[in-house]
């Protein structure tokens, strides 16, 4: 018989699994900063609803990486719908050649609402 310390040990796999998944929302957390605030976008044509979909899955992403990779959900969701707003605010009065726009704030809400709900429901079909 195991002792209960061993029984809930993560194993090998969940192991590098957990680090892997924390590289990947290492590197997604850097271009995610940096599509956010890079210093100039040109962009061809007109904007569409494109960009909306990049601007939820920016948000999205990082979401689900980041509760996937066991971060503090509430911690998690608090700093990503906090740096939505704020990002778009940086845009529009910091960086000159970028400007802020609320229905990207909202794109990006939505992408963190998006993000937890994959995870959620992800998790309970695995355990259904």
């Amino acid at each position: 018989m195991s002792s209960p310390s061993t029984a809930t040990a993560p194993t090998g796999a969940s192991t590098r699994t957990g680090r892997r998944l924390r590289v990947l929302l290492a590197v997604v957390v850097v271009l995610h900063l940096a599509a956010l605030y890079w210093p100039q976008v040109t962009v061809e044509g007109p904007v569409t609803w494109s960009d909306k979909v990049v601007h939820v899955l920016l948000f999205g992403v990082p979401t689900a990486l980041a509760l996937l990779a066991r971060a503090r959900p509430r911690l998690v969701v608090a700093l990503l719908a906090l740096h939505a707003p704020v990002s778009e605010l940086l845009q529009h009065y910091v960086l000159p050649h970028r400007s802020g726009d609320v229905w990207d704030a909202v794109a990006d809400l939505s992408g963190v609402v998006l993000g937890v709900t994959v995870v959620v429901v992800g998790r309970r079909l695995r355990h259904w």
